[in-house]
């Protein structure tokens, strides 16, 4: 059974880089899917949507007789929908919680190291943090950003929906398990809340690393810089991995997908998208 791992664990085994290591196998994991056939469907986490569907495309270009669906909805949904058996990998942007697992007899797979970033406009001035104003933005105790080094113009919250994976661990880790104001705008996706922040210079959030561009500016908390070098080795510590899951062991096809984000060509998915890959 592969679950629950931990955050910290990935990263060890990143920095003493021997979990990044290609798996061996056929030259062409597209192999595996020979003569295989069917519907596979995957919902849940945002983040792992670029992931997803990368490997989706590649594998039905090499076997027209595979379909394969990827669809949001965020780490709640994965879990709902692979447990209630309306998918057959739900994925999360963190753990599964024991319940969870109790419940529907979910298994996890880990397959990469993110870390989440507060973000800003463009045009604001600020570019770095400390922790303790973090948590009083957030909570609604800072509410001008002249009050943090920036213009004089009223702070603008962005969070992400109760259930979301981003959430817990920005929470959890940024805010030292704080909760955001209930004044705060609420955005369900890392694309909808680049595009609020884009928009807004007076905005405050916070998305993967991985979805970091040129539209927006990501902010150093105590002067960790978020990018993902730093996630992988240990400068940043807002991270967590992100989880494919299934409904008990997967089989068929399912199995096929899981193992194929483990193989170079997945992995290498893993870093187009922004991330660093965890092997199994």
């Amino acid at each position: 059974m592969r679950h629950l791992f931990t955050v910290m664990a990935g990263l060890f085994c990143t920095a003493a880089l021997g979990c990044l290591a290609s798996p061996a196998g056929a030259a062409d994991p597209l192999d595996a899917f020979k003569g295989l056939k069917g519907t596979l469907d995957i919902a849940g986490g945002t983040a792992h949507i670029p992931v997803m569907k990368g490997a989706a495309q590649q594998i039905m270009a090499a076997n027209k007789d595979i379909r394969i669906t990827v669809t949001g909805g965020g780490s709640g949904v994965g879990v709902q929908k692979a447990g209630e058996g309306l998918v057959q990998i739900g994925n999360t942007g963190r753990a599964l919680k024991q319940g969870e697992i109790d419940k529907y007899g979910l298994v996890s797979f880990p397959f990469a190291i993110d870390g989440v970033a507060v973000a800003v406009s463009l045009d604001n001035p600020v570019s770095s943090l400390a922790k303790a104003q973090v948590k009083d933005i957030f909570a609604g105790k800072i509410a001008n950003w002249k009050d943090v080094g920036g213009k004089d113009a009223p702070i603008t919250l962005y969070v992400r929906e109760d259930g979301s994976g981003t959430r817990e661990t920005f929470e959890g880790r940024a805010l030292d398990k704080g909760t955001s104001a209930p004044s705060a705008n609420v955005v369900n996706s890392h694309g909808a809340t680049k595009t609020a922040i884009a928009k807004d210079p007076n905005a405050i959030g916070y998305v993967g690393i991985g979805h970091l561009d040129a539209s927006i500016k990501g902010v150093a908390i105590d002067g960790m810089v978020p990018t993902q070098d730093n996630a992988a080795n240990g400068k940043y510590t807002v991270t967590r991995l992100l989880y494919m899951n299934t409904k008990g062991e997967p089989q068929g096809l399912t199995k096929a997908f899981v193992d194929y984000i483990f193989t170079p060509a997945g992995q290498e998915l893993v870093r187009k998208a922004g991330y660093i890959p965890y092997a199994k």
